[in-house]
């Protein structure tokens, strides 16, 4: 059995991601442009991201041990208060709102109980802030970038339907090219969507469980120096 020719598409070749592209009309091609422009920002917001996370939590992990090994809490913070590091913000947040509230002669035990609490908390806060500022990025790539995929999908699709009315041809040689430029611009946007979904959510996950242990560090240091006001007393 022999197939018709004009059943068959064109040159392999002619359907390669370079030619789709080349092919595209200036719609389609926006869409693909703008997706992978999507994709290389999100991978450079991954990679960066994951690299400040993943310095952020050694560093904090390291300066706790230090910390809790430490004889002289003053002389630690001398040497490491001025760290750019989670775990030292919350240390010397801690250590300057002790020193502000316990140099007058008067000491409001449970007034710097609160200040303390407050302040570390404030800290904590801000670093997760700091070290989420972009993962807003990769979650609107994610939820977007298929959408507009779709929507370079419908165009192409509508171009072929146009090129099957002109050309009064319904084969395969004829719809092939805009079906393909249609689905490339829905593979572009997925190849930008699911790396930034998978990015975001594995990044919220390490980004939680680092405030989490800061926040037991926080409590634990805020706990010592109440203790040192009953001491005090």
């Amino acid at each position: 059995m022999t197939l018709d020719p004009t059943l068959l598409p064109g040159d392999p070749a002619s359907l390669s991601p370079i030619a789709l592209f080349q092919q595209a009309d200036l719609v389609v091609k926006a869409v693909m442009i703008g997706l992978l422009a999507a994709s290389i920002w999100s991978w450079a917001i991954i990679l960066a991201a994951g690299a400040k996370l993943r310095r952020a939590g050694g560093e904090s992990d390291r300066l706790e041990r230090e910390f809790w090994k430490a004889q002289d809490i003053d002389r630690f913070f001398d040497r490491h208060g001025e760290a750019e590091i989670p775990a030292a913000r919350i240390l010397a947040a801690g250590i300057r709102e002790w020193r502000r509230s316990t140099a007058g002669p008067v000491i409001d035990r449970e007034g710097v109980r609160a200040r303390l609490a407050t302040l570390m908390n404030s800290a904590c806060a801000a670093e997760i802030d700091r070290l989420s500022a972009r993962l807003n990025v990769l979650a609107t790539i994610g939820s977007v970038a298929p959408f507009v995929g779709l929507f370079g999908t419908v165009w192409g699709i509508m171009r072929s339907f146009t090129a099957i009315a002109s050309a009064q041809n319904t084969s395969l040689a004829v719809v092939a090219p805009g079906i393909a430029e249609a689905l490339f611009a829905t593979a572009i946007g997925l190849f930008a969507a699911i790396p930034a979904v998978i990015a975001y959510n594995r990044l919220s996950h390490g980004i939680d469980r680092l405030e989490a242990r800061l926040l037991r560090f926080a409590d634990a240091f805020h706990a010592t120096l109440s203790r040192e006001l009953d001491a005090d007393r």
